[in-house]
C-alpha cells in the first residue's frame, strides 16, 4: 500500500510538472489558472511521497478518488483547449518547427537571465553610468494658461 501511494505521489508530481512545462512551450496552451494547478499538484505529490507510512486506509481511499477526479479533469481540460484552437494553430502545434521555434524563444529568455548576472555590479559606481543623456524637458498645454487662482 505504501507503494501505492509513493506512485500516486510521483503521479501528481509529473502533472504538476506538465502543468508548468505545457504553458511554457506551447503558449497558445496556458491559461492563467496554470500554476496554481501546478503548485497544488506538486504539494499534493509531495505531502504523498513525504507521509506515505502515515496515512491511513481511509485517507488512502480518499486520495484514490481524488486521483480519478483529477484523470477525467486533465482529459476534460486538455480536450477543450484543444478544441479552442484555430485550424491554423492545430497545424503549427503539431510541427516540430513550432516546438523548435519555441524552445529557442525559451533558450534565448534564459541567456538574456544569465547574461545580466555575468555584467559586472554596477553597485560600486555610484552614479557614474547613471546620468542621463538628454536633458528633461518641460511641456506646457496652451489651454492651461488661462486658469485662474
Amino acid at each position: 500500500m505504501n507503494s501505492l501511494i509513493f506512485y500516486l505521489g510521483t503521479f501528481y508530481i509529473l502533472v504538476g510538472t506538465i502543468f508548468l512545462t505545457v504553458p511554457i512551450i506551447y503558449l497558445e496552451l496556458g491559461k492563467p489558472k496554470d500554476l496554481i494547478k501546478a503548485f497544488l499538484n506538486l504539494l499534493i505529490g509531495l505531502i504523498l511521497i513525504i507521509k506515505n507510512k502515515t496515512i491511513d486506509e481511509s485517507f488512502f481511499v480518499i486520495f484514490l478518488f481524488l486521483t480519478v477526479l483529477v484523470i477525467f479533469y486533465l482529459a476534460e481540460l486538455f480536450l477543450s483547449r484543444w478544441y479552442q484552437l484555430t485550424d491554423n494553430e492545430k497545424k503549427k502545434l503539431i510541427t516540430f518547427v513550432e516546438f523548435k521555434n519555441n524552445f529557442l524563444k525559451i533558450l534565448k529568455s534564459i541567456n538574456l537571465v544569465f547574461g545580466d548576472f555575468t555584467k559586472p555590479s554596477n553597485l560600486f559606481n555610484f552614479g557614474s553610468n547613471n546620468k542621463n543623456t538628454t536633458q528633461k524637458k518641460w511641456v506646457r498645454n496652451d489651454k492651461n494658461d488661462n486658469i485662474k487662482i
